[in-house]
């Protein structure tokens, strides 16, 4: 398959279900990479996410799965595991996320050995070994176990999940990464190497600043709701038409605020003369805060304020996010036919990510893809025949 961008010659076949996989595969391919997206008979699990549907497949599909080509395999037939072989020969990268042991089952136990220049990333939820290794990790379960919910929520509330498969989505970010790092490495030495990705290693390693301080200072972090541990003011403040959020990370800027706001003693107030007093009386400077704002038009007010330099902003719906003017100058919503989704937000000036197939259909390209494989018509429907592979159902 012919593409461009900086990943244009790099074949990766994507065997991986549900959210982290599939992610990496998309980051890949709006960058040029040829990634075929192979499926179980049954589909992947987000095909059946929804509402909302279009022929016959969710909107949670959808988002994490365009520029791929889509085949179906039957792994548990020895040809679909011979299959596997032979699509991998030629292939720069896999990324998977079977159950450990699985890939062993089928005689595939050390990829990297067979072969050689393969990149191979596993995505697990804990990784192979350890006192949690092999277990299954599902992004809320890890939300949990990782500290996340600890730390989300408000101070008088219960522990909450954050809104987003975020552990999933930065699962499938450090795969990625990961992924062009092995790349890289190959140039040098010539061979691929292994890669895992786990989600619990993600999920710990966003608790910022929350484990530097813990190991800092031995103090557990408490829940702020919308306030921000270390930093004052760095919250949501009441407008007279609803909520903005203002982020003042130094002096200068509080001054600046403050000016703006009219409120020009406050500098001056031992009280809030740097980051630190300002912490240790933050609910005296929220009342403050608030009652300046008290009959202000928030979004205005802080449309006005950041263009002062003053880090400040409405707090938007989804809805209003999808319409914002900015949001439509960044190219962050795209459209190919009848799809829609989010935009790669890395913007590359002499290789940019382009977007090229809307997510297949179940089984889509299977004769296509085998056909670049250089089989014939005829083993290809003996592969159909005996169910190793599938076709496409009509729409």
């Amino acid at each position: 398959m012919n593409t461009t961008g900086a990943l244009q010659g790099i074949r990766v076949i994507d065997l991986s279900r549900v959210l982290g996989g599939p992610f990496a595969a998309q980051v890949l391919a709006d960058h040029g990479a040829d990634v075929i997206k192979i499926e179980p008979p049954a589909g992947d699990d987000t095909r059946l996410w929804g509402p909302p549907f279009r022929q016959g497949s969710a909107a949670y599909f959808s988002g994490i799965n365009r520029n791929k080509r889509g085949m179906v395999v039957d792994f548990s037939t020895s040809q679909g595991q011979a299959l596997l072989r032979t699509l991998l020969e030629p292939a720069d990268v896999l990324i998977e996320n079977f159950k450990i042991g699985t890939l062993e089952k089928w005689g595939l136990s050390d990829l990297t050995r067979q072969f050689p220049r393969l990149v191979h990333c596993r995505i697990s939820g804990f990784g192979a070994d350890g006192p949690l290794g092999a277990l299954p990790g599902y992004d809320s379960v890890i939300q949990a176990m990782a500290g996340l919910m600890s730390v989300n929520g408000e101070a008088d509330g219960t522990p909450l999940r954050v809104g987003l498969p975020v552990v999933d989505m930065v699962t499938g970010m450090n795969a990625a990464m990961g992924v062009l790092l092995a790349l890289q490495a190959r140039h040098h030495s010539g061979r691929g190497q292994f890669i895992e990705a786990a989600l619990y290693d993600s999920g710990v390693s966003l608790l910022h600043p929350h484990i530097p301080n813990y190991l800092w200072s031995g103090k557990g972090p408490q829940r702020t709701g919308n306030a921000h541990p270390n930093i004052t003011p760095y919250d949501a403040y009441q407008s007279a038409t609803g909520p903005i959020y203002i982020a003042v990370g130094n002096n200068r800027q509080f001054s600046r605020m403050c000016a703006f706001l009219g409120l020009n003693s406050l500098p001056s107030d031992a009280r809030f003369a740097d980051n630190a007093s300002r912490c240790a009386h933050r609910l005296a400077l929220k009342d403050i805060l608030e009652r300046a704002l008290a009959h202000q038009d928030g979004r205005a007010l802080a449309d006005q304020m950041i263009r002062q330099g003053i880090p400040c902003g409405p707090i938007q719906d989804v809805a209003e996010v999808v319409r914002h003017p900015h949001t439509q100058h960044r190219r962050m919503v795209v459209s190919i036919d009848d799809y829609q989704g989010i935009a790669s937000p890395i913007k590359l000036s002499g290789t940019p990510a382009s977007y090229r197939l809307a997510p297949p259909r179940h089984g889509e390209h299977s004769r296509d893809i085998l056909r670049d494989y250089g089989f014939d018509e005829q083993r290809i429907q003996a592969l159909i025949d005996n169910r190793a592979i599938q076709e496409a159902k009509e729409a």
